[in-house]
């Protein structure tokens, strides 16, 4: 199992790009940065010109936001500046933030995103092969590509694409067309064993092979009880936000705590969060969460992921200790390399 950095929800593209160079010098394999409050592409720019081992991935990039061409150049650009080593994370969002947030239009999610890799993937192959560029589907098309806009081949290939996806049907779309999954950190052992991977290896003909399954999950550290008391009730926080959210709910559903997703949206709505907060019992975060000191993290995020995840980073909603942080992959890595 590789170990990824994940640079802080709020940071900024600079403040990233200085997580980026120490989590190169400790020894993680890679660097991913979500698009929130910054834009995702920019911060990625400046960590591949800092760094020169670790592997860069948008995690994730909104797709629906944009459109195939401009999510096409963007990708080839920092496969290009990161020489080789960008790995084109891409998710949907949701309907509300679509259409509300972005003004951007939402329909059949699951067939439009299976489209939009389908022309991304287009466009790559007439920038490297020359030929004309003829892509005519139901929610795109592009079908104009003149020298003056062709960068040519890329000499370090195209990036590999991942999607996110919670839903089966999107799960489906990531197995035919993209060549991993980002599995959401509201995902219990559980869901991933029962939903996500079956789905995979159904729209993959019954093998994994050359596919990679990459995961973000939510862990409580602390040095001291106070400082792991106040990193739970982030946690607790943050899935009750997940959990909140519709598309999501069949990962509750499948523990029978439906209910909670219903009353999670209802308190959503009212914008009662720290109620929401305390309605994260112990199993729910237990479900979720892998909580203790690095080598307990460690153990538990191995005993629960390490036969299907190749590659996981550390969700950590609230100021983790780095130091801690490093030990929970040092312990990763020990225990992997023992094994």
């Amino acid at each position: 199992m590789l170990v990824d950095y994940a640079a802080p929800i709020a940071a900024s593209p600079s403040e990233a790009e200085t997580a980026a160079v120490s989590a190169e010098q400790v020894g993680y394999d890679g660097f991913n940065a979500a698009e929130t409050r910054h834009d995702v592409f920019t911060t990625l720019a400046l960590v591949a010109r800092a760094t020169g081992t670790l592997s860069l991935q948008s995690s994730i990039a909104v797709a629906f936001a944009r459109n195939p061409m401009n999510v096409a150049v963007l990708a080839n650009d920092l496969q290009l500046i990161s020489e080789g080593r960008f790995r084109l994370g891409l998710g949907s969002q949701v309907k509300p933030h679509i259409e509300r947030r972005f003004a951007m239009p939402w329909s059949r999610p699951a067939a439009r995103m299976e489209e939009f890799v389908a022309a991304l993937r287009a466009i790559w192959h007439s920038w490297a092969t020359g030929e004309r560029l003829s892509f005519r589907g139901t929610f795109y098309q592009h079908t104009l590509m003149t020298p003056f806009f062709d960068p040519g081949p890329n000499p370090f290939g195209n990036p590999p694409v991942q999607l996110a996806a919670v839903g089966e049907r999107m799960v489906a779309v990531a197995g035919r067309v993209a060549d991993g999954l980002l599995v959401h950190p509201l995902t219990s052992p559980t869901y991933l064993s029962q939903r996500l991977i079956p789905a995979v290896r159904e729209a993959r003909g019954g093998s994994l092979d050359g596919f990679a399954m990459e995961m973000s999950a939510f862990v409580v550290l602390g040095a001291d009880q106070a400082v792991r008391a106040k990193a739970e009730r982030a946690v607790r926080g943050q899935i009750a936000f997940y959990a909140s959210t519709p598309a999501y709910r069949p990962v509750l559903e499948l523990h029978g705590w439906g209910e909670l997703a219903d009353r999670l949206n209802l308190l959503s709505r009212r914008q009662s969060w720290e109620e929401m907060t305390d309605a994260i019992t112990d199993d729910v975060l237990d479900a979720f969460a892998v909580a203790g000191d690095p080598a307990a993290v460690a153990a538990g995020l191995l005993d629960r992921f390490g036969s299907a995840i190749d590659r996981i980073s550390l969700y950590t909603p609230y100021e983790a200790d780095r130091y801690q942080l490093a030990a929970v992959r040092s312990a990763i890595r020990t225990s992997a390399l023992s094994g």
